[in-house]
């Protein structure tokens, strides 16, 4: 069976989208968040709500941090931080996977890989699909794919930009899952403490957490990705003095 086409799989990216962009206008995270709160005396019921808002979470259009802060409101730091993580690993691989399917396709039965959406749409949207590909994959190609997935995740930038990044470039899937595991640790950290001292279940997110552990975290996204571009400058250095003229930027 050969393999889905371009147009396919730009119809099926059109559908998700809206899907999502309707789904996140009729449903109400509060509302969601009340009922999660209203059953969580009861631990397994508790259990199969939140497993359900991971699961549905790209579709509900949900950050990862109120989860982890529902998650710590219900079990505990004990027990909260790793549900919570484990819920943000699972909840990011169909992402993944969608993503890297509707951009690069996968090989047909020959093991031709299909074009791309970026090399098909027509003009400008094209050409910038294209760029945006080709940045992306110049991070990870400096950064490496595990160092690069984590800096990402450490970064305050939505869960989902960082797996779409990751899904169309060279990224597999398990250095999605350690990168991700490791980088969403300490957001998790501090999303389960901050639900578990709460009241009432809140959504506010990052804004919660507070600012130091934003820039804490910045700082280390920082620090990780110091080292690979000091040997990237210093490698087209070396290259524009052996040449005797300046390297491609």
């Amino acid at each position: 069976m050969s393999s889905p086409s371009v147009r396919t799989r730009a119809v099926a990216a059109a559908v998700a989208i809206g899907a999502i962009l309707c789904t996140g206008a009729l449903v109400s995270p509060s509302a969601l968040l009340a009922t999660v709160e209203s059953v969580s005396a009861d631990p397994l019921l508790f259990g199969l709500v939140v497993a359900g808002l991971y699961l549905g979470r790209p579709l509900l259009a949900l950050p990862t941090t109120p989860l982890a802060a529902v998650v710590g409101y219900g079990y505990g730091v004990a027990v909260g931080v790793p549900v919570a993580l484990l819920g943000v690993v699972v909840t990011v691989v169909p992402v993944f996977l969608a993503v890297r399917w509707i951009a690069v396709g996968s090989p047909d039965d020959t093991g031709v890989q299909p074009a791309s959406i970026s090399a098909s749409a027509p003009g400008p949207f094209g050409s910038i699909l294209e760029r945006a590909g080709t940045a992306v994959g110049r991070y990870y190609e400096t950064a490496g794919p595990v160092r690069g997935v984590v800096a990402s995740r450490l970064a305050p930038i939505p869960s989902d930009v960082a797996t779409c990044a990751a899904a169309v470039s060279d990224v597999r899937l398990r250095h999605l899952v350690i990168g991700t595991a490791i980088g969403e640790l300490p957001w998790t950290i501090a999303a389960v403490v901050v639900g578990a001292s709460a009241a009432t279940v809140r959504t506010g997110g990052i804004g919660d957490l507070g600012a130091a552990l934003t820039l804490a975290c910045l700082a280390a996204a920082i620090a990780l990705l110091a080292a690979p571009a000091y040997r990237l400058v210093r490698g087209r250095g070396d290259r524009s003095r052996t040449t005797g003229r300046p390297t491609d930027r």
